[in-house]
């Protein structure tokens, strides 16, 4: 029997899409390859999303491993005051034992690919004596900015700091206040402890695959590849892998409508306005957008994802939520002026065939490193909308480095963005000269991320490069 991959990642669209995208590459080269999901948070459709993975990817195994026990669901197990990142970790962390007893019931693995988020997985490895690669699903600037924060040294914490700008080796100067919202706080609050401790883990790994390309990000690669973020320890091998893009599954009705809609258009005179998955847009931002949108004479394609509370913990973003009401949600008569010029969907849409769509000519964005990936290969200029975790960062590489897009102003103020400002980016990317030149930067960066993929192109050869360090393994079993 020929040896096996086993990727491990966790039940969140943003790391299991890219993971799976990367096992279905694993498995056109001919190698046997499982990924391992942890069930963490459970979201109750985690069964319905295997089986429907496992059946639009035929060659690729999927195998869910359970929540460690005791559930934390129950009245007399869950802590109230438990902080919900921590809890995360923990949970993660604990499925360990789920992954350990998976990969010793299987005849042999080769190696384990680990999500950067289940780094923890390396103490699995470590301890079955299998080979481990980290998967990291976000840029490779970000990698350099988690592998270096470890060892800065500052009088003061990220959160005292503002707007002074960090150096990071290999990273363009970034705000403090655009670190993550966790590394803000307290250097004494668990939640920060928790975060360093988590970024340690990262460094341990021997071999990091990145999905990205090496034109993209020149600086942060060679920086890694050098070691220059934790000088004086060994560098981990970087494998350039991406962009790793796949087209999403599913909602085939709402697909058709809304592909229909854009075939209508003109070439390169849409706005799509989409952020992701588990973003969080409130009420009165929803209005103020819809009021941008009208005023800016734009057509426009808008997902519309129903808000949650505005006192609910990061973990709702996590959640599955139902079709936004889309008619109490935006203002009055606001669907009925815009008829025919733009078209707003209750949920979902599908982000891949939209922006690849001739129609499309801009992006609202929240930044997220797969949509940024996505915006990238089909040359589609970005307006920047960063909500959490690491978009604030990916806003500074896409808007300073990269040349890609634009910035929505506003957004870290009070919190909600005027009409007004929505407006003038709209009209700045689709009309001004500054919007022309980022879409002839845009489409070098296209024509570059094809050649990355290509045969002789530099993701191919890292990812070859990657499947040479299992061949012999591999050969044997042949």
């Amino acid at each position: 029997m020929r040896s096996r991959v086993v990727l491990y990642t966790w039940m969140v669209r943003g790391h299991l899409h890219p993971m799976t995208q990367l096992a279905d590459r694993i498995a056109n080269h001919g190698v046997p390859v499982t990924v391992a999901v942890a069930d963490v948070p459970s979201s109750g459709e985690s069964r319905k999303t295997v089986a429907r993975l496992s059946a639009y990817y035929p060659s690729v195994s999927f195998q869910l491993l359970p929540p460690a026990a005791p559930a934390r669901s129950g009245a007399d197990t869950a802590d109230p005051d438990a902080d919900p990142f921590i809890t995360l970790l923990a949970d993660l962390r604990a499925t360990n034992a789920a992954l350990t007893a998976f990969v010793r019931s299987l005849p042999s693995v080769e190696a384990l690919v680990i999500d950067f988020f289940c780094a923890y997985g390396l103490d699995a490895a470590a301890e079955l004596g299998v080979p481990a690669y980290l998967f990291f699903v976000s840029c490779a600037s970000a990698l350099a900015s988690y592998l270096h924060i470890p060892v800065m040294r500052s009088a003061v914490s990220f959160g005292q700091m503002g707007r002074s700008l960090l150096r990071i080796p290999g990273v363009h100067p970034i705000p403090a206040s655009d670190l993550p919202e966790v590394l803000l706080l307290d250097r004494d609050k668990d939640q920060y402890k928790a975060t360093i401790a988590f970024f340690e883990q990262l460094a341990k790994a021997k071999s990091v695959l990145v999905n990205t390309f090496e034109w993209l990000e020149p600086r942060a690669v060679k920086a890694i590849r050098d070691g220059i973020p934790r000088p004086g320890e060994p560098a981990p091998r970087l494998f350039c892998v991406g962009p790793l893009v796949g087209e999403e599954r599913g909602g085939e009705e709402e697909k058709q409508e809304c592909l229909r809609w854009l075939d209508a258009q003109p070439p390169r005179s849409v706005v799509f306005l989409c952020f992701g998955s588990a973003s969080s847009v409130p009420a009165e931002q929803l209005k103020e957008i819809a009021v941008g949108l009208e005023r800016s004479k734009h057509s426009f394609l808008w997902a519309v994802r129903a808000p949650v509370a505005a006192d609910a913990d990061s973990t709702k973003r996590l959640e599955g939520r139902g079709e936004a009401a889309l008619e109490s949600l935006l203002p009055e008569g606001f669907l009925d002026r815009t008829w025919g010029r733009g078209l707003v969907l209750p949920s979902w849409a599908p982000q891949v065939e939209v922006l690849r769509h001739p129609a499309t000519g801009a992006f609202v964005t929240h930044c997220g490193w797969n949509s940024t990936l996505e915006a990238v290969t089909a040359g589609v200029p970005m307006v920047c909308w960063p909500m959490y975790a690491e978009q604030r960062m990916n806003k500074v590489f896409v808007v300073e480095e990269m040349k890609l897009g634009v910035v929505m102003d506003g957004y870290d103020d009070d919190g909600v963005v005027k009409a007004e400002e929505v407006e003038t980016k709209v009209r700045l990317v689709m009309e001004s000269e500054q919007g022309k030149q980022i879409r002839e930067r845009m489409a070098l960066a296209k024509q570059m991320a094809t050649r990355a993929m290509e045969i002789g192109g530099s993701s191919t050869a890292s990812f070859t490069d990657f499947l040479g360090g299992l061949k012999i393994a591999m050969d044997k079993d042949n």
